[in-house]
């Protein structure tokens, strides 16, 4: 199967997942974007990687790059070869010697890797197909500015901080009705703090 180099066009919110953000690829050759819901930690990750900023101890990934570095590992390639109800695959396409090895691992770390790595990200088109969505030039816009307001310190931030009054007072009220007593602590807390300022 022939691969589909993919760029990373950017991270933006989830719309879709509370405290989760979307990582968003794109075809280097061609209009589609790959989106893919990955977690705060991971977001972080390659945000801090994107940005070029050091952090004061090694993260897990910069960690992983060290050792691989010291052991004259090279990650050569990051490929997204499948989805599977919603769940991309990916494996990190190890040389070390001459030797190459292949390693499975959850996309949003072998992303994370890629960048420090500086080695390419692939798909194949059945993924792009299945996931992938066509952007015009407005969504395409809509993204940048998007990326242009997001920083570290917003991907880090508590997750009730960035809704809106009108978020908080329904997620309030569903976690009521839901009789998750300890959310709807935080969402009060939230709203109680905003009243106060």
């Amino acid at each position: 199967m022939e691969k589909i180099k993919l760029d990373i066009a950017g991270l933006s919110y989830s719309q879709t997942q509370s405290g989760a953000y979307a990582l968003v690829l794109c075809e280097v050759i061609g209009k589609r974007r790959l989106p893919i819901i990955i977690g705060g930690f991971e977001a972080q990750a390659i945000a801090i990687e994107l940005e070029k900023m050091t952090p004061s101890r090694p993260l897990t990934h910069d960690l992983f790059k060290n050792f691989s570095d010291h052991f004259n590992i090279n990650l050569v390639e990051v490929i997204i070869y499948n989805l599977v109800e919603g769940i991309f695959f990916a494996k990190l396409i190890c040389e070390q010697e001459g030797k190459e090895v292949e390693i499975d691992s959850r996309t949003s770390d072998a992303i994370a890797l890629a960048v420090r790595f500086e080695c390419p990200i692939y798909t194949f088109e059945f993924v792009l197909n299945s996931a992938g969505i066509i952007l015009d030039d407005d969504d395409v816009e809509d993204l940048e500015d998007i990326n242009s307001e997001i920083n570290l310190e917003e991907i880090t931030k508590n997750p009730t901080e960035r809704m809106s009054l009108k978020e908080l007072k329904k997620h309030l009220k569903k976690s009521i009705d839901n009789e998750d007593y300890e959310a709807a602590s935080r969402f009060r807390d939230e709203i109680n703090k905003r009243k106060e300022n």
